[in-house]
């Protein structure tokens, strides 16, 4: 333990661990997302702190995340994004909500957003990354 004993505030806490090389940066993140090959875990509202010590970065996130199954969406699966129509041999219809997150995170109309999925064969990043 520290010599002293008991409650340290916050204060002589930062003072200590910049004596000690570790700085602790808290940042203002919209969105954190890990990637696991099942599943991806979406925090939002998420409490992220940057520790830098000894060169190393380490990251802390605090909160609840909503946990999808990769795959869907063209998150990493073989399988197609979007399936062939039996009627017409065109492509099925995209789903709204990749349309929506493509349009969000390229910051494009939906339309744009929709456009660049067609061309992309439904697929989310190669979308995002054509309209950025």
């Amino acid at each position: 333990m520290f010599p002293g004993g008991g409650g340290m505030d916050d204060r002589k806490m930062q003072q200590m661990m910049k004596q000690m090389g570790i700085d602790m940066t808290d940042l203002d993140a919209e969105e954190v997302v890990i990637r696991t090959p099942d599943e991806e875990l979406v925090f939002t509202d998420a409490d992220v702190q940057r520790m830098d010590a000894q060169g190393q970065q380490t990251y802390t996130i605090v909160g609840e995340p909503e946990s999808h199954e990769r795959g869907e969406g063209g998150g990493g699966s073989d399988e197609p994004a979007i399936e062939e129509s039996e009627g017409d041999g065109g492509p099925a219809e995209i789903p709204d909500e990749d349309v929506e997150l493509v349009a969000t995170r390229a910051g494009a109309s939906e339309d744009e957003a929709r456009e660049a999925l067609e061309e992309t064969s439904g697929d989310l990043a190669a979308a995002i990354e054509r309209l950025e």
